[in-house]
């Protein structure tokens, strides 16, 4: 135990996309389904979207930062915020990143609890790695780890990621 918390080990599996994939587009999911991008969200928002989609896979980074911190990065014109929306309800999040000009990164992809196991998550990711191929990008990177959905990096090399490297961490947990 440190003074913050306890550690969770994890393994994380970084991968990559070298170039846009050639897979064919999922059909549309039943019911009303949109996705739409977050054009300056209010921080409560993404706190929310964060927290609900988060809570079961530990994410903790941006629960430690600030609101002036997550308004830095979130009002970024290089960060992009797509929400999926399921019969009006918020159903996942995307987040896109594009402020290093070597690699676009998919910062955050999740479902909330309520819509895992609808199918919908291929299809969202598919729409997420279309945007940021839509961008003059030469790679797109994302990390997994083991405390993430099981089947969160079998999905993601379903659309075409392909490991690179894997890492031991501890997640200092609040």
């Amino acid at each position: 135990m440190t003074k913050s918390g306890k550690r969770v080990p994890t393994t994380v599996t970084f991968l990559e996309m070298t170039a846009k994939p050639a897979v064919i587009p999922p059909p549309q999911p039943k019911g009303k389904v949109a996705i739409l991008k977050a054009e300056s969200p209010p921080i409560h928002f993404y706190r929310y979207l964060y927290d609900a989609i988060g809570r079961d896979y530990k994410w903790v980074d941006r629960k430690k930062l600030s609101d002036e911190a997550i308004s830095t990065i979130i009002h970024d014109p290089g960060v992009e915020l797509y929400v999926l929306y399921c019969e009006g309800c918020p159903g996942g999040m995307a987040e896109l990143d594009f402020r290093d000009a070597e690699a676009a990164q998919l910062a955050y992809f999740g479902l909330m609890p309520e819509f895992i196991g609808r199918r919908l998550g291929f299809f969202f990711l598919y729409h997420a790695v279309m945007n940021a191929w839509s961008r003059p990008i030469g790679k797109f990177l994302v990390n997994t780890c083991t405390l993430d959905h099981p089947r969160a990096l079998p999905l993601y090399q379903r659309m075409g990621f392909k490991p690179y490297a894997r890492e031991a961490r501890y997640i200092e947990m609040p």
